[in-house]
């Protein structure tokens, strides 16, 4: 899956879009780790109760070059893109999900688009 500019998730209407102002420390301090390539990625548990119970994940990653990315909520195998939104059992791991956007929005990763 190629990286870009505007991306979002299984079933969230909202579209992100990589901040102009992405900086290479922010990544590495919200836990991106830098991969064999050079790009930086990003695995979260959307569980609220455990980070190591992994019913689904997050999954982000940046370019090396920070100038696109890709995102998706995948089962906690990590093998399939999974949509949250679409049943009232999983609302936690919804809030979940918008708590590390916020969070990300608010380091200046990715931007509302």
């Amino acid at each position: 899956m190629a990286f870009s500019k505007i991306a979002k998730v299984n079933g969230d209407p909202t579209q992100y879009e990589i901040s102009e102002n992405i900086k290479r420390y922010t990544l590495k301090d919200l836990g991106f780790v830098e991969t064999k390539a050079g790009n930086f990625s990003l695995e979260r548990s959307l569980d609220p109760n455990s980070p190591y119970n992994a019913g689904y994940k997050f999954k982000m990653m940046v370019s090396k070059n920070m100038d696109g990315f890709r995102m998706a909520i995948t089962t906690g195998n990590g093998l399939q893109k999974y949509n949250i939104f679409k049943t009232q059992d999983t609302k936690e791991s919804v809030e979940q999900y918008h708590f590390l956007i916020d969070n990300l929005i608010s380091r200046e990763v990715i931007k509302r688009g």
